[in-house]
């Protein structure tokens, strides 16, 4: 089907952007990148040669943009507005174009100005359309409303459009078919992984010993599962699941402790001992697996920065001092562990995604790194704050915001929500241009982590309170297979 679309580039983008939805995309790499790099080499460095309806060009652009090719929005946009700089009202009459244009519109770097107009534009109709449009267009809208593809974790994702793509007018059965199958065969291969790590964890026996810690087995495989969902990284999965549960149970080791006493030497011990043992394991499977046994070097600043930074956070609190909004972002931001799960994830990797200079790059606190940090902890601030500081937690960045601004709490959460999308526009800009040492596919991975973080903490603390949305999210990926003869 991708060899036969020929010279009909509406239907070629289609496709693609059908088989990307539906979660097969990874059968079809080589493919989607020889068409869209071909697509790209033909547009020009000026974006000249990008025409149609404002439905193709939006697809058009936000494909491109995907695959990582920098398609000036101006140029591509600037024909659908006005003298006076402003969208044309007619584009407005086409529903599917106006959908197509606001998914382009997340593609926004911070110098898209344009794309934070058609943004704007897009979501003002949109809204006012939504209960008018026939199913199962308004379902997609309404859907892309509360989450943009951009935003939304891919495997989500897929499990949402698999299930209205049969309502479509021209599905294709045939893709439908192979997409509930691809669908089912990486569920069992999940509950394989998970079965694996279950049966450590029990054995481990950590939520015993540290009874004050969150228990979350399952929830941190949801993040393995949303940054690299694709087969061939099963491997990257375990590594980052015999560290990141433990990670977990080191922040609420540092919330739990009373810094007047020295119970946190004991309990530190035993997670220090769980640590070693996975790093041990992680040094013999990359070791074996890829024939290197570095990684372990870098493992070790990877847990002195967590509990460095967890110490810092500690202080505030003992000291009851509330650091500047700048002092905080750069300490609580990094404080995420981003860090050390990605060290986690390049570990499964092996050389040709994740040499030894990749590693390096990763403790330079590169700009992908710290944006999407920073995305994570102030989205967890602004969900969890009010929470937090009745248990008597440290400041987090919304009382930072108050306390330096003299402003109420909305204000510093309004504020800390423009610093959010500045964070998003930032990690747009950088997959656009990565640095030399740095596959695209790896540096996606902290795109992917803030993703996530938009799935659990846009509407509620889905880590923390898992036994709602999360939980049902959770069965529709890993326990409920797609009937595949309905």
């Amino acid at each position: 089907m991708l060899s036969s679309s020929g010279d009909n580039l509406l239907e070629r983008l289609n496709l693609i952007d059908t088989i990307q939805r539906l979660g097969i995309d990874f059968m079809f790499e080589e493919e989607i990148e020889q068409i869209l790099q071909h697509d790209y080499e033909n547009i020009g460095p000026n974006a000249c040669n990008i025409d149609g309806d404002i439905f193709l060009v939006a697809l058009r652009f936000r494909l491109l943009r995907q695959q990582g090719y920098n398609v000036p929005s101006a140029l591509v946009f600037g024909k659908f507005r006005t003298e006076e700089a402003e969208f044309r009202e007619e584009i407005t009459s086409d529903a599917e174009g106006m959908l197509s244009l606001y998914e382009a519109a997340y593609m926004r770097t911070q110098d898209d100005n344009i794309l934070d107009e058609a943004l704007d534009f897009t979501k003002k109709h949109l809204t006012a359309m939504a209960r008018e449009l026939a199913s199962p267009l308004a379902e997609r809208v309404a859907h892309a409303l509360h989450r943009p593809l951009r935003r939304g974790m891919r495997r989500a994702e897929h499990l949402f459009f698999v299930s209205i793509y049969p309502q479509m007018d021209g599905h294709d059965a045939g893709l439908l078919k192979l997409a509930r199958l691809g669908f089912n065969l990486l569920q069992n291969l999940y509950q394989k992984e998970l079965k694996v790590l279950t049966k450590w964890w029990i054995e481990l026996d950590l939520p015993r010993k540290l009874y004050y810690a969150r228990d979350k087995l399952l929830e941190n495989y949801f993040w393995a599962m949303g940054c690299l969902w694709e087969p061939k990284f099963s491997l990257s999965r375990y590594c980052f699941m015999k560290l990141i549960p433990i990670a977990s149970m080191y922040d609420d080791t540092f919330d739990a402790w009373d810094t007047s006493t020295k119970d946190l030497n004991t309990n530190m011990k035993i997670l220090f001992d769980a640590v070693i043992d996975s790093y041990d394991d992680i040094q013999e499977i990359t070791s074996n697996e890829f024939g290197r046994s570095y990684c372990w070097e870098y493992g070790k600043p990877a847990l002195k920065n967590v509990v460095r930074l967890y110490l810092e956070e500690a202080r505030w609190l003992a000291k009851g001092y509330v650091p500047t909004l700048e002092e905080y972002r750069h300490i609580s931001s990094l404080s995420t562990i981003y860090q050390w799960a990605a060290f986690s994830v390049f570990c499964g990797m092996g050389d040709e995604l994740a040499p030894k200079e990749l590693f390096d790059w990763l403790f330079t606190e590169p700009k992908m790194l710290v944006a999407s940090s920073d995305q994570c902890r102030l989205m967890d601030d602004i969900m969890t704050h009010e929470f937090e500081q009745e248990r008597g937690h440290a400041p987090s960045s919304v009382e930072c915001y108050v306390e330096q601004y003299g402003v109420s709490t909305q204000k510093a959460v309004d504020a800390l929500s423009n610093m959010v999308e500045e964070d998003w526009k930032i990690m747009n800009g950088e997959l656009l241009s990565p640095p030399n040492c740095v596959p695209r596919k790896v540096l996606s991975i902290f795109l992917a982590f803030a993703q996530i973080m938009d799935v659990l903490y846009k509407d509620s603390d889905g880590y923390t309170n898992s036994a709602t949305t999360t939980k049902d999210l959770l069965t529709a990926l890993l326990v409920t297979p797609f009937p595949i003869s309905s």
